[in-house]
């Protein structure tokens, strides 16, 4: 299940993850408060580090970077993509109940949504494009080269983990990675706990964007179009598409 949401607005952050959080966070509350402390919280107080069921992109049409904020001079489109049908339905009804949404000093007004048609999967092999790009790392919590040893290894573990959260179980077989236009991106990120911690003002990300193929189960390969791919998807990380 894919959703796009178009909003307009004047001026957008250049670390938007957080604020597109916020508003899923928000969208979820005044669906359902109840299920929104079920996936963010644990015992209610604590934060809940199990792998969220969606992903997120954001797509802006005609804008300029000034400094740390994009100008927008058209719209912007967040597009959420899910498999699991409790979170698309309480995310779409919250989404519904949200006009304008304010973020520091930032606000975003919502001019429609749509629900997206998916694309099928029937072959074990499918090329795919980002639509926002793919973090991996390893046990320590370092970027993972696209050309070292250890990428696809650390791509398969965090595909295991994830589909492990959504179904009961993991993938069926090794998913096998082939890159063909891939690009490193650094993304900023405006982390509060992590500005407290070391008084910086951005955390990076070093990720990846481009086309590239997955090879696995087809069931496999089905659920993570709809999860996405990688670490960090409910911030903004690893949607991807088909294209052929």
């Amino acid at each position: 299940m894919r959703l796009s949401c178009e909003f307009k607005c004047d001026r957008f952050p250049i670390t938007y993850h957080m604020m597109i959080v916020s508003l899923i966070k928000d969208a979820l509350k005044k669906s359902d408060e109840n299920y929104f402390k079920k996936i963010y919280l644990y015992d209610e107080q604590k934060i809940n580090k199990k792998p969220k069921n969606f992903c997120f992109s954001v797509f802006m049409k005609n804008f300029e970077r000034q400094e740390d904020i994009f100008i927008i001079n058209d719209k912007i489109i967040v597009n959420i993509s899910t498999p699991d049908y409790e979170f698309f339905i309480n995310i779409y009804n919250g989404l519904l109940k949200i006009k304008e949404f304010k973020y520091k000093d930032f606000t975003i007004n919502k001019v429609r949504m749509n629900i997206l048609k998916e694309k099928n999967i029937n072959e074990s092999s499918v090329v795919f494009n980002t639509l926002s790009p793919i973090c991996v790392k390893d046990k320590n919590n370092n970027p993972v080269d696209i050309e070292g040893e250890k990428f696809e290894d650390e791509l398969n573990y965090i595909v295991d983990k994830t589909l492990q959260s959504y179904r009961g179980h993991g993938v069926k077989e090794r998913i096998k990675f082939i890159p063909y236009k891939m690009k490193k991106v650094v993304v900023k990120q405006d982390i509060r706990n992590f500005k407290e911690n070391t008084n910086k003002k951005y955390y990076y990300v070093n990720a990846y964007s481009g086309i590239f193929e997955l090879k696995g189960d087809i069931q496999d390969l089905k659920d993570i179009y709809l999860l996405g791919v990688g670490f960090k998807r409910s911030q903004g990380f690893g949607m991807i598409d088909i294209l052929r």
